[in-house]
């Protein structure tokens, strides 16, 4: 994204968050003629990448916090069409290699700092990270992150194997868009010029290519993983076309509409209701609603438009907030910011593991956003600003001599680093893992513990009480997902004889087909573990407790992932239902959970969470037997591994 800068001098936009605004101090180019820097954006774009990271650092925070996004895309559509047609104006052509060289002069730097650094960190910290690094890097190198990753089948909302390279979807976006927009906006400036057709027009119909993209998103969108409706390029252009929209308005004679008395008028009321719509689309918007996509994505970008116009378009109040000096720094500092909070968050939760809602989890949230503000501070001075103002081949021909300036054994040294750490992060990324421990955790239990033949004979039945005393191993039904799967060990240990259903990436709906399968040969104790792949569904849970009856003991276990917005309403779903049924209790493994019971995926159990796990669900039991008995039973205390 870009915008113009002081001095005369263009300023060059940066992928998945907007450039800057510093000016350039080198020589301004012929055919470059703008001038003037658009107050204001500094600090949207800051506000922007804010609502983004409180996101990545727990969803719970800000659940549509992901729509800051979608705030760059207009910024970005804005001030690269802006740039595109006040040089066509003022010099009567558009330089296309010089622009896509100034793209690569922004992006590419940082970049190709941040994709090496973070991989040879990431190894020394937890191997996991490296799953499928090779493809994350090629698609991070390459601009095409999105389509790589929709491609691989990745789910950006519900990934249970963190990706170091997520975030670069939306740069990749960007990059894209770079690339094509200058071609289109100059055939509709050919159609302008020779059909005489008014800037309203040309901006109609970009609208009409914003909307019929937002149509795309819908018709592609699927509530399983909504990723390809999410990552495609083709279906998330409308904050992007609007922004494009705006720019051929705001540079047309006269900047459009913004000179008539009804814009000047209803433009205080315009900022507030748009103000309050994107705050509210930030509070109350999670990736687990439908109408987050039909509706919510076009509505935040309308929103962004119209308080961004009103920012660059005359001072005020809006304009005197966003150009606060904190604002503008992070503003000008976003590119950098973006590339590294992701990694930078993966990597400290997996130095110092916490669990959601601790003292220590806000620490290691604290600290992780000050290592990515430092990072990218540096980031800006000494990789992003000299390369943006001397180019590529001047910057390098200044390294090495400061390099070489006493000895041309420094210039030695300083290739040999930089091959060692070449050849270094080449070899990490071809000796990456191809699934993460808690995949090979679950396969391997699911090698030891084949599934068996369920046991058809029907199971004996209890009356009164006598039915809800505590049940031995061999009275209990487990089924569920890949969380049960990872503790069968465990729930073996604890109950002997226990017999599991229990296979990945499953969801409430075929928990119901197993129960419905299962019939009158269920167990007295049925425990359900689903929800960790799609969420709850109350109706079909209802619908799963009604087929097994009321004369069983039935245990729901709850959800933790501190990387899911939905866990919460998640859970609050499945306590209101075993609240509505006598004869359901939860275990709650969300309370019961602490760092080391955790995979590094921070959801499915480890050796010793497999146990907690167990246990949890063992003392579901005993509380729905304290219940209907009024006798608590007394629970072996078993060693834990």
């Amino acid at each position: 994204m870009e915008a113009p800068t002081t001095g005369g001098s263009e300023q060059v936009p940066s992928v998945g968050v907007p450039d800057s605004g510093e000016p350039d101090s080198g020589s301004q180019p012929k055919g470059r003629p703008l001038k003037g820097h658009l107050a204001g954006l500094d600090g949207l774009r800051a506000l922007a990448v804010t609502a983004v990271i409180v996101f990545h650092l727990n969803p719970n925070w800000l659940p549509g916090g992901f729509l800051g996004v979608d705030v760059f895309f207009v910024i970005s559509g804005f001030l690269i069409t802006t740039l595109l047609l006040r040089e066509r104006r003022d010099t009567g052509r558009v330089d296309l290699p010089g622009f896509w060289k100034r793209r690569a002069r922004r992006l590419l730097p940082a970049l190709f700092v941040v994709v090496p650094v973070s991989i040879i960190i990431a190894r020394t910290v937890e191997k996991d990270l490296l799953v499928g690094i090779g493809r994350q890097a090629l698609g991070a190198l390459t601009f095409s992150t999105n389509w790589v990753e929709i491609y691989a089948g990745s789910n950006y909302f519900e990934s249970t194997s963190p990706q170091l390279f997520m975030n670069f979807w939306s740069l990749a976006v960007e990059e894209q868009f770079y690339l094509f927009w200058p071609l289109v906006t100059l055939a509709l400036l050919a159609v302008h010029r020779r059909t005489g057709l008014k800037e309203g027009v040309l901006a109609s119909c970009v609208v009409l290519i914003g909307l019929a993209s937002a149509v795309l998103m819908v018709l592609e969108h699927s509530a399983e993983n909504p990723t390809r409706a999410y990552y495609g390029t083709d279906t998330h252009l409308i904050g992007l076309m609007l922004g494009a929209a705006l720019a051929f308005l705001w540079t047309g004679p006269g900047r459009a509409f913004t000179i008539h008395r009804w814009w000047r008028r209803l433009r205080p009321w315009l900022v507030l209701v748009s103000i309050a719509t994107l705050g509210g689309l930030l509070y109350f918007t999670g990736e687990e609603h439908a109408w987050t996509f039909t509706v919510g994505i076009p509505l935040a970008s309308l929103a962004t438009a119209i308080i961004m116009l009103a920012a660059v378009d005359r001072p005020g109040a809006l304009r005197t907030v966003l150009e606060l000096a904190p604002l503008r720094w992070v503003g000008q500092r976003s590119y950098g910011i973006y590339l590294w909070h992701w990694p930078v968050i993966l990597i400290v939760s997996a130095t110092l593991p916490a669990t959601s809602g601790s003292s220590q989890f806000l620490w290691t949230r604290l600290w992780a956003v000050l290592v990515t503000l430092a990072l990218a501070d540096l980031s800006f001075h000494f990789i992003e600003t000299p390369v943006r103002r001397r180019g590529f081949r001047e910057t390098g021909r200044r390294v090495w001599r400061a390099v070489t300036l006493r000895s041309k054994v420094g210039g030695r040294v300083a290739l040999g680093v930089l091959g060692s750490l070449a050849a270094l992060t080449v070899a990490i990324v071809l000796t990456a893992p191809d699934t993460s421990s808690t995949q090979q955790t679950i396969e391997r239990n699911a090698s030891a513990s084949p599934s068996k033949p369920r046991e058809t004979t029907p199971a004996p039945t209890f009356t009164g009480k006598k039915s809800f005393t505590m049940p031995e191993g061999d009275e209990i039904d487990v089924f569920g997902d890949s969380m049960v799967v990872g503790s069968i060990p465990a729930l073996e240990y604890y109950f002997p004889g226990v017999q599991i259903d229990g296979e990945s990436n499953r969801q409430w709906s075929d928990g119901l087909e197993a129960v419905e399968e299962a019939d009158d040969s269920l167990r007295r104790g049925v425990v359900l573990a689903f929800g960790t792949n799609a969420g709850t569904d109350p109706e079909t849970v209802e619908k799963i407790i009604d087929e097994i009856g009321p004369k069983h003991m039935v245990v729901l276990v709850n959800l933790h992932a501190d990387r899911l917005s939905r866990i919460d309403e998640d859970n609050a779903e499945l306590q209101r239902i075993a609240d509505e049924h006598d004869n359901v209790a939860i275990a709650d493994w969300d309370d019961a959970v602490t760092p080391e019971d955790l995979q590094p995926d921070g959801i499915h159990p480890s050796l010793g969470g497999a146990h907690t796990y167990a246990a949890t669900i063992r003392q579901a039991f005993a509380d729905l037997t304290y219940k209907h008995t009024g006798k608590k039973p007394k629970l072996e205390e078993l060693p834990r591994p």
